[in-house]
Formats: structure tokens, sequence, C-alpha cells
């Protein structure tokens, strides 16, 4: 596996489009596909048809390609990609950073505070998140509830309210909002795109 990042901590172009022309399953979770022509953006894995390469770029996350305005691919559902919540090739401080944020820490705790639980100042924890996974701590934690309360709705059958407050938001209306910003359906019409129908979690 060739590193993706370079000695600044940046993505290399090169070697994340040769892993997106064979898919290769070993990045997958690692970097994200953003589609300029639908919006969307992708596992490296996705089994979309390749769309051409002046028409992609790519994010050293899926919080990062939200923040670009992409959203997520419904088919390949990035929400699934494996080791999402912790990408590689990251300082140790970001790393320690993602795995507290993926606790559900930022949803009742502020930027400051996790940076006071890291050690660091609030500046320099966003300068680290904004340079090895393209967004703020904030913008990550707002991506983790998306993806969870979109494996819920896809994986379970359980109410929208409970799915709500599960997920992190503060409301119902929250969630429902947010839902339909990002994937353009309601919760209701998102699970239906699911393509099979789950145990019930009642």
């Amino acid at each position: 596996m060739v590193d993706l990042f370079d000695n600044k901590g940046q993505l290399i172009d090169s070697v994340c489009e040769h892993a997106r022309q064979i898919r290769d399953p070993n990045y997958d979770g690692v970097f994200f596909i953003c589609v300029r022509t639908t919006g969307i953006y992708c596992r490296p894995v996705c089994r979309v048809k390749l769309p051409l390469a002046k028409n992609v770029t790519f994010a050293p996350s899926a919080a990062a390609a939200e923040r670009s305005g992409y959203r997520p691919c419904l088919r390949c559902r990035p929400e699934s990609a494996p080791g999402s919540a912790a990408w590689r090739g990251t300082e140790a401080v970001v790393n320690r950073g993602l795995a507290i944020i993926e606790e559900a820490y930022l949803d009742s705790h502020s930027t400051e505070e996790l940076a006071a639980r890291l050690g660091i100042g609030s500046r320099h924890l966003c300068r680290l998140f904004q340079q090895y996974t393209g967004a703020t701590p904030l913008q990550v934690a707002a991506t983790r509830r998306l993806h969870l309360a979109n494996r819920l709705i896809s994986d379970t059958d359980g109410k929208f309210s409970d799915i709500a407050f599960e997920s992190g938001y503060g409301s119902v209306r929250r969630f429902n909002d947010i839902i339909c910003k990002v994937y353009r359906k309601t919760p209701s019409a998102l699970r239906k795109t699911r393509s099979f129908t789950p145990m019930s979690t009642r």
C-alpha cells in the first residue's frame, strides 16, 4: 500500500487516482472521491461507473468532502467505510481527538474543552484538524452524527425520534432538517432506499 500523503500531510492526487481506477480496497475509508458533476462523494471501492478524472477531486475525510458541499453516495454509503472515524497518516494528537469525537464528546462539550483534554490550545487543535482531515473538529463531529443517523435509518427499523437523539441531535426537527438537506430525502424516503429489511429493534 503506497502512502497517500506527502511530507506536509496533503493527499497525493496521482496515488488517489490510481487507487480510484482499480477500486483498491486498501484505501477504503482512507480518502474519499468527490464528483463535481453530481455533487456526491464516494468511497474508493464504489461500484458506480467511474467518472472522468477531470470531474473528480479527493478529500482526506468525509467531513472534508461535506465541508466542500458534497453529499454522501447512497450506493457505497461512506458512513460504512472501515476506519472512517480515524484517518491514517495523521498526527497522534489528531488521532486521539478523532477517537474522542467518535465517542460523541462534542455532542455535549465545546472545541475548547476537547483541546484542553488533549493538552493544547483550541486554535492549534483546529489548525491540526484542518491540515490532516480538511475539516474542523465540529465539522468532523457533525459528519459522525450524520453517518450514525444514516446507519440507524438504513440498518434498523427504529423510530426516527429515537434515532435523532441516539445520533446526537438535540431535536427531531434538527435531525429531519439535516437529513433532508444532505440526502435530499426525508428519513422515511431514505429508509426506503435500503435493499433489505432488518429485524425489528422493538
